[in-house]
């Protein structure tokens, strides 16, 4: 905790002072982001970092891998899944983001069954990204097989959120966009998907 404290009171000293009445009015009148991120947990891959981003103005949501699941209607505990239907039914946010990164540790463990075996809850989640492996499964490279994976991984977690009729329907209706991202932790780039182009550019 002694790390947790001093991180806070550097911010009460630095950052609160100027973000005040921000706070101040966030309080007062609510959250009314327009973005809703999906990223992962990693702690290197923080999205309000990567945007800049000022209190209020990201909803983020973060699990292994930045996955997004199907839609299930099972009465189980669904996080991601009620988080996704929160900020797009009551908060009304404009885009949503799926943001991976590289050296992703979920995507390892997709490509690599042995990687946290026996982490309970794991193997279960990270079988999500069974379709994305299954996609760069003619690539035999170590290096280039694992990139892959992680803008498929993306990619797959986009067609799942269109998967959701209530996300599908404003997309249709012109009120949501649905975009992603891989941001790179050593070099610090962010690459955005084109569909046009079908590819990840970089920023």
């Amino acid at each position: 905790m002694k790390s947790l404290i001093a991180g806070y009171r550097e911010f009460r000293e630095r950052r609160w002072p100027a973000e005040r009445e921000r706070y101040a009015d966030l309080a007062k009148t609510g959250q009314r982001p327009r973005t809703l991120i999906i990223a992962c947990s990693d702690s290197r891959s923080d999205p309000a970092t990567v945007f800049n981003a000022r209190p209020g103005e990201l909803f983020v949501v973060r699990n292994i891998a930045a996955i997004v699941p199907p839609p299930e209607i099972d009465g189980a505990h669904h996080g991601t899944s009620a988080a996704i239907a929160f900020a797009v039914m009551l908060l009304e946010v404009r885009n949503i983001l799926v943001m991976g990164h590289a050296q992703c540790g979920g995507v390892a463990a997709a490509i690599d069954g042995a990687i946290g075996s026996d982490v309970p809850f794991l193997r279960s989640w990270i079988d999500l990204l069974t379709p994305a492996v299954e996609r760069a499964s003619g690539h035999a490279h170590d290096a280039d097989r694992h990139e892959i994976v992680e803008r498929a991984s993306v990619l797959l977690s986009i067609e799942r959120l269109m998967s959701f009729s209530f996300v599908a329907d404003r997309v249709k209706d012109g009120q949501l966009t649905v975009n992603g991202a891989r941001f790179g932790i050593a070099d610090g780039k962010l690459e955005i998907y084109d569909p046009t182009a079908n590819a990840f550019v970089a920023v």
